[in-house]
């Protein structure tokens, strides 16, 4: 912690409310009158503004410089020695004011510094002690006197040793959850990066798409309209052939674009289920290529919808891919799930390519990105004339919030 801690960041409330009620106790015990005068306190003025002290400080501490906090403690072990030895009935209260002194050294000090607080105040206490015991008593009562001195010191350290663990384990688990916390925190800026990453290279990728594609449809339209127009006067039937050439080339062109639009699409889930946005990705691989996909999906639960958008965009791009290099006849798509994992096997049985000298490819590395940032792995196995299969595997449960 960077900061001192104060009401307002204290990392445990209550146990700022029970030093509160420790400390009216005491103040009231001290306030009280007395009616045996060896109960009384020698300085009720004093005592009191000792505890009053005592309690403000706990209201601010330090967490940052050592000498800071070594100074704060020293200051606090004093308050308490001069209430334990001029407190009188406040004495009766005393170890509460110590168990306090400890669980605030847990909160400033690491355990280094937890340890001397603790020792400090085992042995302060046994000072105090000591001065309360009564010097005129016969020897068997002496005797009985000092086993039950002895009893109360043992207690009150076994008490100190408690409370020292105790904070310890708290702390220790307070501290770990706000690692996993910040962990978490930065495995989602971790994706969130990766998926604007994948959005732009996917975005670059469609442009160079377009200027490629659609650039040079739209060119080689131009051209035989101008061949058209050129023959239409002399060769009418030839004319005819560049028209027709000529309408192909923009059918082509309006896929492409249509493709495009399809793929930069924000949402492409939106208004509808995974099951029906892959089967619409299907129909339209079947009418571009004529090859209709055994399709194999089984899904216990509905996934999480930035899962949803992955698969999604694992699929197309993988159909895509097909589409244009693999020569298939044949494309399998499996997705299951359990509780917790989801696989998706996408597998044509197509040309293939070398995987050492492919996976630097905008659409490969798209789909590994994805996977990656959702804590998933995934895997491609190939080979030249042997077909590709590509698998996702995504664990749910590092996905429960």
């Amino acid at each position: 912690m960077s900061r001192p801690i104060q009401i307002n960041n204290h990392p445990f409330r209550f146990l700022l409310y029970l030093e509160w009620i420790l400390l009216v106790l005491a103040i009231s015990t001290s306030a009280l009158p007395e009616l045996p005068p060896r109960f009384a306190s020698k300085f009720p003025e004093l005592t009191i503004g000792c505890l009053i002290i005592f309690g403000l400080m706990g209201l601010r501490l330090p967490t940052t410089n050592n000498i800071n906090k070594i100074i704060y403690t020293a200051s606090e072990i004093l308050l308490l020695l001069i209430i334990g030895i001029f407190g009188g009935r406040t004495a009766r209260l005393f170890p509460f004011l110590y168990l306090i002194l400890v669980t605030r050294s847990c909160l400033i000090f690491q355990l280094p510094g937890r340890l001397v607080v603790t020792g400090f105040s085992f042995a302060l206490f046994l000072i105090t002690l000591n001065t309360r015991l009564p010097r005129a008593l016969p020897p068997q009562a002496q005797e009985r006197f000092r086993f039950i001195t002895f009893n109360t010191a043992l207690l009150f350290g076994l008490s100190l040793i408690f409370v020292l663990l105790l904070m310890n384990t708290v702390l220790s688990e307070r501290h770990s959850r706000e690692k996993l916390a910040a962990a978490n925190e930065k495995l989602r800026e971790y994706a969130l990066r990766i998926e604007n990453q994948a959005t732009l290279e996917e975005r670059n990728r469609i442009a160079r798409e377009i200027h490629d594609s659609l650039g040079h449809s739209l060119t080689a339209l131009n051209l035989q309209l101008e061949t058209a127009l050129k023959l239409w006067q002399s060769n009418p039937e030839r004319s005819q052939t560049f028209l027709a050439r000529a309408k192909e080339l923009g059918s082509k062109a309006l896929k492409d674009v249509r493709q495009s639009v399809s793929t930069m699409r924000a949402n492409p889930l939106q208004d509808k289920t995974l099951e029906q946005a892959i089967a619409i990705l299907l129909e339209d691989f079947y009418r571009a290529n004529g090859i209709v996909p055994i399709c194999l999906i089984n899904l216990d639960d509905p996934p999480p919808t930035e899962i949803n958008v992955a698969l999604y965009r694992i699929i197309q791009e993988s159909l895509t891919n097909i589409s244009k290099y693999a020569q298939a006849t044949e494309v399998i798509l499996e997705l299951t799930s359990t509780k917790r994992s989801l696989r998706l096997m996408v597998q044509d049985n197509g040309r293939g390519f070398d995987i050492k000298q492919n996976t630097t490819g905008f659409g490969l590395q798209s789909m590994r990105d994805r996977t990656l940032a959702l804590g998933g792995e995934f895997t491609i196995n190939t080979t030249p004339n042997a077909g590709c299969q590509i698998i996702v595997d995504i664990p749910l449960f590092r996905l429960i919030r």
